[in-house]
């Protein structure tokens, strides 16, 4: 496994790197804007392809790089399903796993901090976000923090995995780079507490002032979805009623972008082919089935995801590789479920 640990000084933002293999696919967690091209340069430089973009949570201390890299690579951003941010790739959920090849991480759902924060567990190593910091945690006086919440997610989850578990925090300002659930255990000082309602009346007494970027980071990350406005503007967009009214017919090829844990979990249109967004770049090159059925069929090729960024994303890729047909489902099935579209599998 390919694995590095970047640090931003002026937020003390910890951003992780991860990958299975040198030339494989890659994941980054906790990106932050303003590192952005030393992120690709390093990539470029291990020949790796980034696949997934993935934030703990909503930060206010640093403007996050999501929305840049979805950019620049065309990469699934991710966040946890109780996320406001206005759209995401893929929403994850507590149980889920997070994959890319050769690599897959478990998704812990551990609130606290606020309300969207999620730690990831990668065999003998946790990556917490800011819930359980070296020697500290969280805070939790603002946006919907609960000292409560946090402690059930510090000892009723991070707490009880094996205590040689390294400890990967999304910050740290005084140097340190990694400890481990036994370290913490032991020595840090807000864990030293007999109950939650002490815990809670230790953080409530903590006093700390707001992050210096608060007011420019929460409403920037509150922001970072691509705009399907702009697809929609160029007539490459159908809403989940117009949608209805064109699948079945012959002439419209329907593409579920998603992976198949998503299609697993939450079901699928019916008739959908399963072409999974990672594989679109093959699939819309001469050869692959995409390409084939757009170029040979002149079939309207109907993508759709699980909010409509992928298939924005993929409109634009197919529109660019030549194929005229292709659109998307507004909203994705998230929208095609509220206007009453049928579903088959586990997500009816």
């Amino acid at each position: 496994m390919l694995f590095r640990q970047l640090f931003d000084s002026v937020s003390g933002t910890y951003t992780y790197l991860i990958a299975s293999r040198r030339g494989g696919e890659a994941l980054i967690i906790d990106p932050v804007l303003e590192k952005v091209d030393r992120y690709l340069k390093l990539m470029e430089e291990l020949d790796l392809r980034l696949v997934k973009a993935v934030d703990t949570h909503l930060h206010a201390d640093h403007i996050t790089g999501l929305g840049a890299l979805r950019d620049r690579t065309h990469c699934i951003t991710v966040m946890g399903e109780q996320s406001q941010v206005d759209v995401v790739s893929m929403r994850i959920a507590d149980g889920d796993r997070l994959s890319i090849e050769g690599i897959s991480l478990d998704v812990l759902y551990t609130p606290g901090h606020t309300d969207d924060s999620y730690s990831f567990l990668l065999g003998d190593r946790v990556f917490t976000g800011d819930t359980l910091l070296i020697r500290g945690t969280g805070r939790t006086d603002f946006q919907h923090g609960d000292a409560l919440a946090q402690y059930e997610s510090l000892f009723g989850r991070l707490l009880k995995l094996p205590d040689e578990t390294m400890v990967y925090p999304g910050h740290d300002y005084k140097g340190d780079t990694v400890s481990s659930i036994g370290e913490e255990k032991r020595f840090n000082p807000r864990l030293r507490v007999k109950s939650a309602g002490e815990y809670a009346d230790l953080m409530a007494s903590l006093n700390l002032p707001n992050p210096k970027m608060m007011d420019v980071a929460v409403p920037a990350n509150m922001r970072q979805g691509l705009h399907q406005a702009e697809v929609a503007r160029r007539g490459w967009a159908l809403g989940a009623t117009e949608a209805a009214g064109r699948i079945g017919r012959r002439d419209v090829a329907l593409i579920d972008l998603r992976e198949r844990s998503e299609r697993d979990k939450h079901g699928a249109i019916p008739g959908s082919l399963h072409a999974p967004y990672a594989d679109l770049q093959d699939n819309l090159s001469p050869g692959g089935i995409l390409h084939e059925l757009g170029e040979s069929t002149g079939k309207v090729l109907l993508f759709y995801c699980a909010f409509g960024e992928r298939s924005a994303m993929a409109v634009q890729a197919a529109q660019d590789a030549g194929l005229t047909t292709a659109r998307h489902i507004e909203g994705g099935i998230d929208a095609w479920k509220a206007a009453g579209g049928a579903v088959e599998g586990r997500g009816k």
